[in-house]
Order: structure tokens, then C-alpha cells, then sequence
């Protein structure tokens, strides 16, 4: 995994900052400023890149409404097709107050199927359908009025799926927390010693 990899070069670049002087200081330096940059101008692409919309062309457009009395945070489970295994790709909608709406962008083409998931609080199951595409061309509009589970053997493996973002999420949320803070370092460290030269 690159963030991992990203990890490793800051730690060595720190490591590097606590070496002494000498003929290869000036090295020492270029390395670790190109480390730090390099690392740095990465998290903001990647950052601007998962802020941005998710439009993608020839995506279908799936407009979730809530329609209920109190706010529900869905998931999208995208149900992926191959010739040899089935695939559940999740994304997090996000918590939907009651009248609005949020809108996600699927990219179908080997896909004719996702399933929408609602909870309350963080693993009380409220909302759980099955929507076909058979058209990809034509955008989805899910209005969700009563709490349903239209099957507990697929709202089962939905929850198992979602279980798995959500600890995907943590662990990639550590990694890149440990990232920003050598890059916080690193950058300090390198301000002083320009400050003292």
C-alpha cells in the first residue's frame, strides 16, 4: 500500500535529519526536502481528489431522498459480476437528513445491480433494497419512506460488507493521521535547519 510506503520514506527522512553534519549534509537536506514536498504535494492531490464529486462519465447518477422522520446514513453496495465470482464493491452515501437528498455516481458498466443500506446510529439496520439496472443510461431516484428489509440473507452479507469499509476506513484514517504528522515534522525539522544556516 502507498501510504504505508510514504510512511517509510518519512520515517527515513527523519532518521536522516538526526545525522551530523559533514561532506554529505547538503545531500542529507536535498533528501529530505524532496521527501517532504514529494509527500506533501501527494496528500494534496489525493485530498482534492476524494473532495472533488465522483462524476464519472457514462456513470449512473443514484439519487437517494429520505423521506423519514429522522436522519439515516446510507451505504451504496455496488454488486460486481465476473465470470468467475461475484464482487460487492461499498461506498458511504453519508447521513441523510429527513427531506433531503444526496446524489452518488456508479460506474455500472459490468455491474446490473446495487443494493441501498440505511441505519440509525452506528449498526441498527433500518433500510435495505435491491435496485436493478437494466437501463445504465437512465439515472436511479431512490425515495425511501418506510423502514424495509426486502431480504435478511442479503442484508446480512450488506452488513458484513459495510463492516469491512468502516474497518478499512479506520486503518487507512491511522495510517494517514501518522503521514500528516512526519510530514508536520519533517517540515519543522527542515525550517530550523535553513533557520540556522
Amino acid at each position: 500500500m502507498i501510504i504505508i510506503l510514504i510512511l517509510i520514506f518519512l520515517i527515513i527522512a527523519l532518521f536522516l535529519s538526526s545525522a551530523g553534519g559533514g561532506k554529505w549534509s547538503l545531500w542529507n537536506k536535498a533528501v529530505r526536502t524532496i521527501i517532504t514536498i514529494s509527500v506533501a504535494a501527494y496528500f494534496t492531490f489525493w485530498f482534492v481528489e476524494r473532495s472533488v464529486s465522483q462524476f464519472l462519465e457514462n456513470s449512473l447518477a443514484v439519487q437517494v431522498i429520505n423521506y423519514l422522520p429522522q436522519p439515516i446514513d446510507f451505504y451504496i453496495i455496488r454488486v460486481q459480476d465476473d465470470n468467475t465470482s461475484q464482487k460487492y464493491l461499498s461506498k458511504h452515501v453519508g447521513q441523510i437528513r429527513p427531506e433531503y437528498f444526496r446524489i452518488e455516481y456508479l460506474n455500472m458498466q459490468k455491474s446490473s445491480e446495487f443494493w441501498v443500506v440505511g441505519y440509525i446510529g452506528k449498526d441498527k439496520l433500518v433500510y435495505f433494497s435491491q435496485v436493478a439496472v437494466p437501463n445504465k443510461n437512465e439515472d436511479k431516484i431512490i425515495e425511501v419512506k418506510n423502514y424495509i428489509n426486502h431480504s435478511l440473507k442479503l442484508s446480512a452479507v450488506a452488513t458484513e460488507k459495510i463492516d469491512d469499509l468502516k474497518y478499512d476506513n479506520i486503518k487507512l484514517s491511522i495510517w494517514v493521521t501518522l503521514d500528516l504528522l512526519l510530514i508536520f515534522l519533517n517540515a519543522v525539522l527542515l525550517f530550523r535547519s535553513s533557520k540556522k544556516h
